[in-house]
């Protein structure tokens, strides 16, 4: 099976003309982008349904014999990436507007565009129960089989949840208590805990209330016309960026330079804004697209953190996530 895996790959590869890890069609709209990449620059980008944690785990198997030109990931994987020396520095087109923060001083890995952790919700597959509102809310019986949240162990916008949670309930990056009492607590409702991006299955009311972004809440109610509402927690949650790296030796690395290039463009940009994503040049997300998000008030709650702390702690975290847990 391994063979025929690596065999199949290799194909793919092959037909490629440059190679994007974890640039789902699925997740954050990358089935349109990669075909205005294809369209703009002619080049044709297959899509990958790596998670984070799977593609960082790929690039440092890979290391001596790179596959990919270009990987996505959450903000911590990126610097993560970096600090085990499987990216390389790339300053890309329109990098003065990166704000400082949002990207690594040499170009290691930088921001193409964010979204904030809440509750997506399918309204109807509630059966008459109330929307929840806050953390709290979901530990309620109410809900059991009914939340839903990516492996944190695994998944990136897992492990941002959990951050999000822990914040939320009186926790910081060095005490992550909170968010390991919650989710034992949260066990109790028997939640539904996939490794991969589960849009579909919140949209069929497999899953009724996923922690998520709200860039998929948002297209779920205005693009697939689903009866959902994005939640922020009373509490409080956190803003998460989504960065990008040039890999080392890739095998085409001009091509994956003008990917990089080409996301952060006005066009690449508007791909982002049009999916509910917050693009990393503000300017880019036109006024009829901002006026779908919740009001700024709901935002208010939602915080940055130190991200570079975010990556440090991270396998901490899951360490102890995993033996509280199992």
């Amino acid at each position: 099976m391994a063979v025929t895996a690596s065999v199949l790959g290799a194909a793919v590869a092959q037909a490629a003309d440059a190679i994007c890890y974890n640039c789902s069609p699925h997740w954050a709209d990358w089935g349109t982008q990669l075909r205005v990449i294809k369209h703009e620059l002619g080049y044709v980008v297959p899509f990958d349904n790596k998670n984070s944690g799977q593609t960082l785990s790929q690039l440092l198997a890979e290391q001596n014999n790179p596959v990919a030109d270009v990987a996505y990931y959450g903000v911590s994987f990126g610097i993560t990436a970096a600090g085990k020396g499987v990216t390389e520095a790339y300053q890309p087109a329109n990098w003065e507007q990166i704000p400082t923060g949002l990207k690594d001083p040499d170009g290691e890995w930088f921001t193409i565009h964010s979204g904030t952790i809440g509750l997506f919700v399918n309204v109807d597959a509630l059966e008459g129960k109330p929307v929840p509102k806050s953390w709290q809310d979901l530990l309620d019986p109410i809900y059991k089989g009914m939340v839903g949240y990516l492996d944190p162990t695994s998944a990136f916008v897992g492990y941002a949840g959990a951050v999000a949670i822990n914040g939320a309930l009186g926790g910081d990056l060095d005490n992550f208590e909170p968010a390991l009492n919650y989710f034992a607590q949260l066990q109790q409702n028997r939640p539904i805990v996939p490794k991969q991006t589960s849009y579909a299955r919140v949209i069929s009311g497999e899953i009724p209330i996923l922690l998520d972004y709200d860039f998929n809440a948002y297209r779920a109610k205005y693009k697939d016309g689903a009866n959902i509402e994005f939640v922020i927690p009373a509490e409080g949650s956190v803003v998460v960026p989504y960065v990008m790296s040039l890999v080392k030796n890739s095998p085409n690395p001009e091509k994956g330079r003008r990917i990089l290039d080409f996301v952060l463009s006005d066009k690449g940009q508007a791909v982002w804004a049009q999916a509910f994503l917050r693009p990393v040049r503000p300017d880019t997300m036109p006024d009829e697209v901002k006026a779908k998000f919740l009001p700024e008030s709901e935002y208010a709650r939602a915080v940055a953190v130190d991200y570079k702390k975010m990556a440090e702690v991270q396998s901490s975290f899951q360490r102890r996530y995993l033996d509280r847990l199992n």
